[in-house]
């Protein structure tokens, strides 16, 4: 995050300060689009000697990325302050720029932990920006798909046994990767995305995201079976947190769990004497889709990744047990730019 600039008086002042930053001293790598950049100095750091004035921006340029184009001065009209918030924001569809700069205004936007002023600089592709403590997915390029994942596809990029993977369902560009895991005979629905973040937050249960799942069991629950999957589960790896379970049929339960232990639905119901015989996730927090056939995929609208996001934001109060980073912590390793790859680490489990 960078701090504020100062004003510019112009009709569009955003606008009139992307082009004046843009000229300042050539620090940018003025001309990148005009010719300058095309063998005068190239590489060489130094002799740069023709009457152009140019700042140590360009120096930069050309000195870090060995050629150039390399540095920090790429692009037409590159600043390497960043972009404006309310136009981040914008372009993320949190709202119209006049909205964001409300938010802004109210404190309730948030870079990297700090509260955000009016006329802050962003990086997209490194900063980490929340709105009402929602992660706001705003690097270029990102793609939320749900898919609903059929009984035989294992939920990884790759598989050593050649069998097919939930990847392989969706466009291969760009590279998306499964935000959790089912198991192979586990069908219903998954998100894959290209956003670290969101993934994370999705996957990992300080988060506290809600999963439902339709399971077909061996025999008809009692009231007492009930009872204990609503308590909590003594399992080998600790008990589980209360689940929320109804009776939808005969045989069929209506789970809605927020961990992610592996296969964890189907130890529960097997602790209380009750073998799943098909498990099926219907709900991802306030995502469902009755209508998405199996092996079949659609983008998430705008909206409902914006739902998601929101669901996903750090709770109020005590965190709920789980492992790893809390609620509000930014965890410490990077993908492309991303707070945590696509996947979420150790929290993911298959159900």
């Amino acid at each position: 995050m960078s701090p504020p600039d100062g004003g510019v008086p112009a009709s569009d002042p955003e606008d009139a300060a992307d082009a004046a930053v843009a000229g300042e001293d050539d620090r940018t790598g003025e001309g990148v689009g005009g010719g300058r950049d095309t063998g005068e100095g190239q590489g060489l750091g130094g002799d740069r000697g023709t009457g152009e004035r140019r700042g140590t921006g360009e120096s930069e340029a050309i000195g870090e990325g060995g050629r150039i184009g390399g540095g920090r001065g790429t692009g037409e009209g590159a600043d390497p302050r960043g972009q404006r918030l309310q136009k981040v924001l914008a372009q993320a569809g949190v709202g119209s720029r006049r909205t964001s700069e409300d938010l802004i205004a109210a404190g309730r936007v948030r870079v990297n932990g700090e509260v955000a002023t009016l006329g802050v600089r962003v990086d997209p592709e490194a900063d980490l920006v929340e709105v009402d403590g929602a992660a706001v997915g705003v690097r270029p390029g990102l793609v939320h798909y749900l898919l609903n994942k059929p009984a035989g596809v294992v939920t990884t990029a790759a598989d050593p046994q050649g069998r097919p993977t939930v990847v392989d369902l969706v466009p291969a560009e760009p590279r998306v990767y499964p935000a959790g895991r089912l198991d192979a005979d586990t069908e219903g629905l998954l998100v894959l995305t290209n956003d670290g973040e969101l993934a994370h937050r999705l996957t990992h249960p300080s988060f506290g995201v809600d999963k439902e799942y339709l399971a077909e069991v061996a025999g008809r629950p009692s009231r007492g079976a009930l009872r204990r999957l609503r308590e909590g589960v003594e399992l080998d790896d600790g008990i589980t947190a209360p689940a929320v379970v109804a009776l939808a049929g005969d045989q069929v339960l209506r789970l809605t769990i927020h961990e992610g232990r592996n296969r964890q639905v189907r130890r529960m119901c097997a602790a209380v004497g009750h073998p799943v015989q098909r498990l099926v996730r219907v709900r991802i927090g306030p995502l469902s889709d009755h209508r998405l056939a199996p092996g079949e995929w659609r983008p998430l609208a705008q909206d409902e990744v914006r739902a998601l996001e929101r669901a996903a934001a750090p709770r109020p109060g005590p965190a709920r047990p789980g492992r790893g980073a809390g609620p509000g912590r930014r965890p410490a390793d990077t993908v492309r730019g991303n707070r945590r790859g696509p996947g979420g680490g150790r929290a993911q489990g298959r159900r």
